[in-house]
């Protein structure tokens, strides 16, 4: 299985199935309700492994989520577009688009032992625009 990231917006950031560890998407409800709730939001969370450049090849884009995470909220550029795509056996099982994400959290860790580094990130879609989502999935590449 593997997982791509393509975020759209001043710098572009892709990062395919060598980066990417996992992906998961989560409906926000809240868990106190007595019924459906109008209060709704969702996230996705992403970790993934922090390549280094090798006999000419380019960065990955990791550096580019980080600059994106610390874009401030008065700027229109920190909601970005975002698409995940979950593949197996050449098929997009899942496809996650989310017109309007932020970045909620953004961390990356460094060890001695591991040789290469890891990031986690997590993203939401803005509240007012939870409508815009789109998932599909089922077809091949």
């Amino acid at each position: 299985m593997g997982f791509k990231l393509k975020v759209e917006g001043p710098s572009a950031i892709e990062l395919g199935t060598t980066s990417i560890i996992s992906v998961k998407f989560g409906a926000d409800i809240p868990h106190d309700s007595n019924a459906r709730s109008t209060d709704l939001g969702s996230t996705i969370e992403i970790t993934g492994k922090i390549l280094t450049a090798l006999d000419g090849e380019a960065f990955d884009s990791t550096k580019q989520l980080g600059l994106w995470s610390l874009v401030p909220a008065e700027k229109a550029d920190c909601y970005r577009k975002a698409t995940i795509e979950v593949i197996a056996a050449s098929q997009v099982v899942r496809k996650y688009t989310f017109p309007n994400a932020f970045v909620v959290d953004y961390k990356e860790d460094y060890g001695d032992m591991e040789g290469v580094g890891t990031f986690r990130l997590i993203i939401k879609q803005k509240k007012d625009k939870m409508s815009q989502i789109a998932i599909e999935g089922g077809y091949s590449l």
